[in-house]
């Protein structure tokens, strides 16, 4: 057998020790044992919040941001911002989540880099 052949069966040695053993803690775990290494954290889940019309135009207003820059922002059609604000379409999950983040911290956007702004000088 080449050097090159005992290498490999070593490896595979090992890695079969490892898929063995991540195996068997799985087992442990599950049976409601205390396995070395796995934490437990419970984690709560703020409820989904349900913004509509006036509130999603005072998020945009906040912003300072124009329909079509709020559309850019948050990945969607300046069409669906403006039915969202008249009532015609509700947000759904996702969106709903990223109006509640916005309504939280209106400098998220700039914090994480996702826009910046620049004062423009008036001439005349």
């Amino acid at each position: 057998m080449t050097q090159r052949k005992k290498h490999n069966k070593t490896e595979e040695a090992g890695l079969y020790s490892e898929l063995k053993e991540g195996l068997n803690q799985i087992i442990q775990y599950e049976s409601g044992k205390k396995v070395p290494g796995i934490r437990k954290h419970k984690i709560r889940i703020a409820e989904l919040p349900k913004y509509i019309g006036k509130e999603i135009k005072e998020i945009r207003e906040n912003l300072a941001m124009t329909q079509s820059v709020f559309s850019k922002v948050i990945g969607v059609s300046q069409k669906t911002v403006e039915a969202w604000e008249v009532g015609r379409n509700i947000p759904q999950g996702p969106a709903q989540r990223v109006l509640m983040i916005l309504a939280k911290d209106s400098s998220i956007l700039e914090r994480l880099g996702l826009v910046s702004r620049e004062k423009i000088k008036k001439t005349g």
